[in-house]
């Protein structure tokens, strides 16, 4: 991605002081131990957690592509993340610091969350459930959502929690696909200041699926709703009950059985319902989180996301518990009601590490830097970023005005299906922004053509994963063949893992992730990335964000439209749009100039930041732009 301004080239350098507090200090030495001996080093990382029984072999790879980590083992995630932090110190600290939309907050020690999850585990069995069943969880983010999937996991039960802003087509479609029995929801939750209505979703998708027998609701906002009798619970109530306050062991549960199923949220055709396990999952988030963001005892951990999407499984709730953090949680919108609402958190509780997604980052630099330079911020030792490719000029926002040009960025690639960072830097790295830097421990990547012929440096192709990883997930729920299809099928020869995404490696071996494969536009016969052309706009000192397609052109093939956001106070024209597609040329090349600039006031894009692209060009051609109740904007 070539840049006009050296700035935004530059290698930026870890500090003496990062560098001497680092546990990590030589990524490259670890690594390539990691890679010469991968099952060395993930026994010797698997080593770190409680395990009732040891594993026979750490990786059975007798039925690729459905490996197996850690076979013969037993444990369970619960036990790692609460039960063994009850026997020390860890036992009366804070686990979450829960503020709401509203300003209410709530916290719990490492002893009052377990004492919760025991109370709803017993709540649970209670309603009948089973080892190895599912139960669906569409919730706001509030404490009972982690509560909730803790008391899953604990009895050996697989959650899946489908985000709280899908529509009742999404949800009623996750339940059947599940065939869940059991749905835990809430009355609603604050958004912008206004209560959202979960319960009335969820009683309509009840109505579309003959399965659910038990609905349990927590009382969020107190907005009145409808409960059926013999299936409609209060949370509150069950958790009153003399049942609750028994004590409820930990299941013992293989390391191959699933711990949870999480649908991807695919644009087109059936919800895919990744499947991912207790035993590997176990040490592959907690081992990226300890390595990525030198985990230290002391540190008040931010994952700005939603426990919803796989970054709130694996950052918010295990990695962070497994791992003895504490983590602080909001329930609503970055920038309600004051721009400033992340920063006055950071300020107020001394948050350490703040990992969110560029989308929320462009977001809130269209305010400037006042909103955040009146607030402290010294807190922060390191910042992360996570979602999509994170452009410089987003990244150099982050890192002069939020982490003051001292905080590392840790700029993160994976996916739902990796279970945790894939392409990562470490704290001591050099870093260059906008690239995700290197492969994390006992992971080899490569950049293919369509045929898996590695391309040279600065060429983009096809990313693959080389080696099986613990993290990854195992299958599809009920569709092993459509697992094989869409990961392992185009590249089976080398059995190899196609990620898809387009990608290049310069020559230090830094990854540059371009984006979806899906979303690189053909122009005349080359190829260029959605993220390269929104890249070179946001470089635009009045572009604070941008969504580029394709549309179909007759005589090219395609020809780009670009759909801008700008900075507060700016206003669009057509002498601005021109200005755009001449600086765009400026920054990449003619071939990349767009044909179309139009400005928005805000883009459509999901809460957990990725932009929807497909809506966009939906409208513009005026197609059915489909399912869009998990929009944010």
């Amino acid at each position: 991605m070539s840049n006009t301004d050296p700035e935004l080239n530059k290698i930026y350098y870890p500090s003496k002081e990062v560098i001497k507090k680092a546990t990590v200090k030589d990524y490259d030495s670890l690594y390539k131990k990691s890679i010469e001996n991968r099952e060395e080093f993930w026994a010797t990382e698997a080593k770190r957690l409680d395990w009732f029984k040891k594993w026979d072999k750490v990786l059975d790879d007798s039925d690729k592509p459905f490996y197996k980590w850690f076979t013969g083992g037993q444990i369970n995630i619960i036990y790692n993340a609460l039960d063994r932090h009850q026997k020390n110190a860890t036992r009366n600290k804070l686990a979450i610091i829960w503020e709401g939309e509203p300003g209410d907050v709530r916290t719990f020690s490492y002893h009052g969350l377990n004492r919760e999850v025991v109370k709803f585990s017993n709540v649970l069995r209670a309603m009948g459930a089973k080892k190895g069943e599912v139960i669906t969880i569409y919730m706001p983010q509030v404490p009972e959502l982690v509560i909730a999937m803790l008391a899953c996991a604990k009895i050996g039960a697989v959650h899946s929690v489908v985000y709280g802003g899908y529509s009742v087509e999404a949800l009623a479609e996750r339940i059947e696909d599940a065939k869940s029995r059991i749905l835990i929801t809430a009355d609603g939750g604050f958004r912008r200041g206004k209560a959202t209505k979960l319960k009335t979703i969820a009683d309509e998708a009840m109505k579309r699926s003959a399965t659910i027998e038990v609905c349990i609701t927590v009382k969020r906002t107190g907005e009145e709703c409808y409960m059926e009798n013999d299936r409609d619970f209060w949370y509150h109530d069950l958790m009153g009950m003399p049942l609750a306050n028994t004590n409820c062991c930990t299941e013992k549960t293989n390391a191959e059985d699933p711990l949870f199923i999480l649908y991807t949220s695919g644009t087109t055709g059936k919800p895919k319902g990744l499947v991912h396990t207790h035993g590997g999952y176990s040490v592959y988030t907690a081992t990226t989180h300890r390595y990525v963001f030198d985990i230290k005892a002391e540190d008040r951990w931010w994952c700005a996301a939603d426990p919803g999407w796989i970054t709130g499984h694996s950052y918010i709730v295990y990695a962070p518990l497994i791992n003895g953090a504490t983590i602080m949680m909001y329930e609503g919108a970055p920038n309600h009601p004051y721009p400033n609402r992340w920063w006055s958190i950071i300020e107020k509780y001394g948050i350490n590490i703040l990992y969110t997604s560029p989308t929320a980052i462009r977001g809130l630099m269209r305010f400037g830097s006042s909103w955040a330079d009146r607030h402290d911020l010294s807190s922060l030792r390191l910042l992360g970023s996570v979602g999509e490719p994170i452009n410089p000029e987003a990244w150099k926002w982050y890192y002069e005005v939020i982490g003051k040009s001292r905080c590392p960025i840790m700029d993160t690639w994976w996916q739902t299906e990796t279970g945790g960072f894939m392409i990562t830097p470490i704290p001591t790295m050099p870093l260059k922004p906008g690239s995700a830097t290197k492969p994390f421990f006992g992971n080899e990547m490569a950049i293919v053509d369509d045929h898996g012929v590695e391309v040279k440096a600065g060429e983009e192709g096809n990313l693959v994963i080389k080696n099986p990883w613990p993290g990854m997930a195992r299958t599809i729920l009920g569709d092993p063949d459509r697992y094989v299809e869409k990961y392992w099928e185009k590249y089976a020869k080398q059995g190899w893992y196609l990620a898809g995404d387009s990608a290049r490696k310069d020559e230090d071996g830094y990854y540059w992730i371009i984006g979806r494969i899906d979303d690189v536009i053909k122009v005349s016969g080359y190829r260029l990335g959605s993220a390269e052309i929104e890249s070179a706009l946001v470089s635009h000192p009045m572009v604070t964000e941008a969504a580029a397609v394709a549309l179909p052109d007759d005589l090219r093939g395609n020809i780009i439209h670009c759909t801008v956001t700008l900075r507060n106070g700016a206003t669009g024209s057509p002498a601005l749009a021109e200005e755009l597609k001449t600086h765009v040329e400026k920054e990449i090349g003619p071939i990349a100039r767009p044909a179309f600039v139009e400005f928005t006031e805000a883009l459509p894009k999901t809460r957990s930041g990725k932009i929807m692209r497909r809506v966009i060009k939906a409208r513009i051609l005026g197609q059915d732009i489909g399912d869009i109740s998990g929009l944010e904007e």
